[in-house]
């Protein structure tokens, strides 16, 4: 049932409905773009409402795209949902960083690559590009799909790297736009923050993800193919736990988006496991806050 509790308003914005269910929201919409890390599971295990909601929202004719800052092709993505225990019913397709980093390489025809992040675990985007790990010095461009090590390394680590890289102009292809995610109770750094302090420094920065446009007009694309037609604007709801990455995108395209707090922003707008409505008020009153047209702590139907 949905909240009691009014939206608050701020100077520079409205704070979205908090609810504890969404069923009544989701049956306005053809298609979900929805997140994954966060929403649908935490790295180790699946949030089964989220699963089950989805599932219903299929079950009723509804399209869900997951869209996912993974730097992984979509089986990459795939297996995880599957390790965590993710119910298969619960989309239709994938969309990955990881693929769309692969699709922009190809198109710049790039063949040296300098490569940035843990091969074991990434193995399936390196496995793919061509040729190869070039030196920083005999690079075309600088692939990152995150740090070796997101607990221990950060920024600093990489300081030299990215600074050779922005001298020798060289572009740097961002794997993963997310600043950080959490794997169970740990935070991680990922290689958008990376992505960050080159662009700072005055390099080109080529995002594979959200919030930039080649996730959501992939995932566009996608919901088109899959329904015969490209739904309406009007009719996709974006679903994310990041203002920075999923609020962005869902404003840059011009669709509807619902804020899970459970997530990266949990601390800022939780209290007791519960949303708290003045945290939330707060996040929504600075100016660069994309507005979500309702916030819950998980997703349930």
């Amino acid at each position: 049932m949905r909240s009691s509790r009014k939206p608050y308003h701020s100077a520079n914005s409205m704070t979205p409905e908090i609810l504890t269910s969404a069923g009544s929201l989701l049956t306005r919409y053809d298609a979900l773009f929805c997140d994954v890390w966060g929403v649908m599971h935490n790295g180790r295990e699946a949030y089964a409402e989220a699963g089950a909601a989805l599932a219903r929202f299929r079950a009723g004719g509804g399209t869900v795209i997951l869209v996912s800052n993974a730097p992984v092709p979509a089986e990459g993505v795939e297996y995880v949902l599957k390790k965590t225990g993710v119910r298969r019913d619960s989309w239709d397709a994938i969309v990955s960083s990881g693929d769309i980093a692969l699709d922009h390489i190809a198109e710049k025809r790039y063949r040296r690559l300098h490569r940035v992040g843990p091969p074991g675990r990434d193995r399936s985007l390196f496995s793919r590009l061509p040729g190869p790990h070039a030196p920083l010095d005999e690079a075309e461009a600088i692939v990152c799909t995150g740090p070796k090590n997101g607990v221990t390394e950060t920024v600093e680590t990489y300081r030299e790297l990215i600074e050779t890289g922005v001298a020798n102009a060289l572009p740097f292809i961002c794997a993963n736009p997310d600043l950080v995610v959490d794997v169970g109770d740990k935070r991680h750094m990922c290689a958008g923050s990376l992505a960050a302090e080159y662009e700072r420094l005055g390099g080109a920065v080529f995002w594979a993800g959200k919030p930039h446009p080649s996730a959501y007009n992939t995932a566009l694309e996608r919901a088109g193919a899959l329904r015969g037609g490209v739904p309406a604007l009007k009719r996709i709801l974006a679903i994310g736990d990041a203002v920075r990455t999923d609020l962005a995108a869902a404003q840059g395209l011009g669709i509807d988006g619902v804020f899970i707090t459970s997530g990266i922003h949990s601390e800022a707008t939780m209290a007791d496991g519960e949303i708290d409505a003045e945290k939330l008020a707060a996040l929504f009153a600075l100016a660069d806050t994309p507005p979500a047209v309702a916030a819950m702590a998980v997703l349930r139907w």
